[in-house]
């Protein structure tokens, strides 16, 4: 029989296999993806720490500031603008202590009620110790009670959202919270120049359309820095993990839009939990005079568009950022797709 090339019995050429994109990319995740467990949070201790001491330093500067003032009313004003900062700071790090609490009962096992439960009472255990710091620390009035009882509420708030079975999303959400609440304090430094820069005058238009731009400068500058933070912070556990050759689910891009979103609905419930809680203050100095009633105001309308503007802008630039991070898609060869067919 012939063997000769063409002939009916020569070797014929090895036929490449038609590659399916869908099942090329299941084979290029990891085998355990869907037995996996979500990475761990990274230097959670530290990250409770950090988050604990800027509550500790948020308390410190507002009992510094009431305590300063010379008569009451000014008391009464100076904690209504204070309130908003200190239950971000307790938002956090109830979330942040929460977090280093359950992670350890994570890496015995998927417990979810018992990690929930661990969580929320190292929440109680910051609030109970912030309350307490408030009560013997500050004047003994309705005021101190409404800022101690709010303040240990979103401690408990924090460390109920610290219960979530995503450790990593939890850990960056907490770290890009508090880096946004940390640089939006150093911004203060800023907003004088920025005034002048906007246009601000002599006049009341010129006056309120800068702050408007100074306000709308702040807000996207901490949504960028936020956006960054939950991104490094997701990175830093994949890492982590990939180093320790833990079997661990693959992070999609839902995870970073939520990171990046996360500081921004922190903020959020924050404004929900001054509103709610802190009623009978805001009210108190509202009721001060004409100024006070419209600086309340739109203190609080301020803090909804921040809160806004940090959510979509962080979210955003999570997603744009982690899409550069992906490979592109291998174009196919056409001699090879010929041959295929």
């Amino acid at each position: 029989m012939s063997k000769q090339p063409g002939g009916p019995t020569a070797a014929q050429p090895e036929r490449p296999q038609a590659t399916d994109p869908t099942a090329a990319e299941e084979q290029a995740l990891p085998a355990d993806d869907s037995a996996g467990s979500p990475p761990s949070a990274p230097g959670t201790l530290v990250l409770a720490l950090l988050a604990a001491g800027w509550l500790a330093a948020m308390l410190w500067s507002t009992r510094e500031a009431i305590s300063s003032a010379t008569a009451g009313v000014t008391a009464i004003s100076l904690s209504a603008f204070a309130l908003p900062g200190v239950i971000s700071a307790a938002l956090v790090a109830g979330a942040a202590v929460g977090l280093a609490a359950g992670e350890p009962v994570t890496r015995r096992g998927d417990r979810a009620t018992l990690r929930f439960a661990v969580a929320v009472g190292a929440g109680l255990l910051v609030g109970l110790a912030a309350a307490l710091a408030i009560s013997l620390s500050y004047a003994d009035n309705t005021t101190t009670r409404t800022i101690a009882g709010t303040t240990a509420a979103a401690a408990v708030i924090g460390g109920a959202l610290a219960g979530a079975r995503n450790g990593a999303v939890v850990g960056a959400v907490a770290s890009a919270a508090l880096g946004t609440l940390v640089f939006v304090v150093g911004f203060s430094v800023a907003r004088a120049p920025l005034f002048d820069l906007f246009g601000a005058g002599d006049s009341q238009q010129s006056v309120i359309t800068a702050a408007t731009w100074v306000s709308r400068t702040e807000s996207l500058l901490a949504g960028l820095l936020a956006g960054f933070l939950a991104f490094g912070y997701l990175t830093w556990a994949r890492r982590r993990a990939a180093r320790r050759d833990t079997p661990v689910t693959a992070l999609r891009w839902p995870v970073y839009l939520i990171a990046g979103a996360g500081p921004g609905l922190l903020l959020l419930v924050a404004e929900v939990i001054i509103r709610v809680g802190g009623r009978s203050l805001i009210d108190l100095a509202a009721a001060l005079s004409e100024a006070d009633a419209v600086a309340q105001t739109s203190m609080g309308t301020s803090r909804v568009d921040n809160g806004i503007w940090v959510l979509f802008v962080g979210a955003l630039t999570a997603m744009i950022v982690f899409g550069r991070t992906l490979s592109p898609t291998p174009e196919t060869d056409p001699a090879e797709a010929d041959a295929v067919r």
